[in-house]
């Protein structure tokens, strides 16, 4: 009963999904993480015992190197930010606001733009790609772009997010057919997709990925953000630190402001500034309560 280090896939009702080698493993937590309030996570590396009967036991978890609350998943190491500008259209703010996330984390990004065979994206695309994240354009619908996005993730650990319609089950179904994901259809009246996803779950991907299927934008907790931090998050603001005419310029409506220097003369986008300004008066009302 040699102990080993092992991935989890998923948890439900105090039973854990373990990758063993090659095959899975039901586990249960020992006693003593239970007693400590240890909660393992989706993406958490373990090590496990497996008994005789072929089950089993959790008897540490490892280190982690990134971990969300809300939803329960840890060691991501890129975050896939998937948008559409057709049925549901996305919000930039809501990108931009997992751009940050995943910045305050030291998690890789790639944005994947959905739906392209409804809608085209390139303006949208050039918006990701000034400020330098990796933005691939593609139709779950046709196939484009999904081998661009399979060989981006390979070997990784990744999360799949985005709005609930905008096709994040059915690029992962394109990606690995024998998934077989439930797809929901758009509503007509409010052009809202329907959540599919209930709960997180690391799912094989080909190229040895693992990929989780999140249930969304919505779950994602924010409350992490802080106001003094979320300068640091936006990289086009960076080469630009330290030229503000005022020590700890918050780059909103301040004289001598480096930044909206670089704003007004096009160098940042609108849609970015936008978004910082909306999640830096978020931090402050959470702040102020």
């Amino acid at each position: 009963m040699a102990e080993r280090g092992r991935l989890i896939l998923k948890g439900v009702g105090g039973f854990y999904t373990v990758w063993d080698d090659g095959t899975s493993v039901v586990c249960k937590l020992r006693g003593r993480l239970r007693l400590a309030h240890l909660r393992p996570l989706p993406g958490d590396r373990v090590r496990i015992r497996v008994l005789s009967d072929g089950s089993g036991l959790i008897d540490e978890i490892l280190p982690r190197q990134n971990a969300f609350v809300r939803p329960p998943v840890a060691n991501i190491e890129t975050l896939v930010i998937v948008a559409a500008r057709a049925e549901p259209e996305t919000d930039p703010f809501l990108i931009d606001r997992m751009t940050a996330l995943a910045e305050s984390k030291g998690i890789g990004v790639l944005i994947a733009l959905n739906k392209t065979d409804l809608k085209p994206a390139d303006k949208l695309a050039d918006v990701y790609r000034a400020v330098g994240y990796p933005t691939i354009l593609l139709s779950a619908e046709t196939g484009a772009g999904v081998d661009e996005l399979a060989q981006f993730i390979a070997g990784k650990v990744v999360a799949f997010t985005g709005n609930s319609g905008v096709g994040k089950s059915s690029l992962l179904n394109r990606l690995r057919p024998e998934l077989a994901l439930q797809v929901g259809e758009v509503s007509r009246r409010g052009g809202r997709g329907r959540h599919t996803t209930r709960h997180t779950e690391l799912l094989p991907m080909q190229g040895g990925a693992w990929a989780a299927d999140t249930p969304g934008f919505s779950t994602f907790d924010d409350e992490s953000l802080e106001q003094a931090q979320l300068r640091d998050l936006f990289p086009e603001f960076r080469p630009f630190e330290g030229a503000c005419r005022f020590t700890g310029c918050h780059h909103i409506g301040v004289a001598g402001c480096a930044v909206l220097e670089a704003l007004a003369r096009g160098v940042i986008q609108p849609s970015r500034h936008a978004s910082y300004a909306r999640l830096y008066r978020a931090a402050s009302e959470r702040k102020r309560f």
